[in-house]
């Protein structure tokens, strides 16, 4: 597993919704808020950069955003905003079906967890633009470290 460790800062903005995952169905928590998220940005043709970005966080709280183009248009538009600050963290392309990202991240975590590493919250799954292969599909795994 080709995981990267950086110390350089990664600061994101991002705006959606978050919530408690009901029963810890994270995956299905952030596919309602994201699909809320996107009839918003959508509706309201707000420019962003196309890729759904989930947070899991603390207390079983999941964020699901988009970056925008234009953080200005987000007012009156009731997406809430999300900062990111990262000052270390691991990083891992998985490339692959959607299906295998929690394996991918499970894997990530016993790795590092194995190389004395300490992961902490959030953790970050950036998924790339829809090619529609599912098997070339890329997200982008981000585990911030202590």
């Amino acid at each position: 597993m080709n995981i990267e460790i950086i110390t350089k800062s990664f600061q994101l903005d991002i705006y959606g919704f978050e919530d408690v995952a009901t029963n810890k169905d994270y995956v299905g928590t952030a596919f309602k808020l994201s699909g809320k998220m996107w009839e918003i940005v959508k509706g309201n043709r707000l420019k962003n950069k196309g890729m759904n970005i989930w947070v899991y966080d603390t207390g079983d709280k999941i964020f699901a955003g988009v970056e925008l183009e234009n953080p200005t248009d987000s007012d009156n538009h009731g997406l809430q905003k999300r900062e990111i600050n990262l000052k270390k963290y691991a990083y891992y392309k998985h490339i692959g079906p959607y299906s295998l990202i929690k394996k991918a991240g499970q894997d990530m975590a016993n790795e590092l967890n194995k190389r004395g590493f300490e992961v902490t919250q959030p953790y970050i799954e950036i998924y790339g633009h829809w090619t529609g292969d599912e098997a070339s599909s890329e997200t982008a795994l981000l585990m911030c470290l202590k």
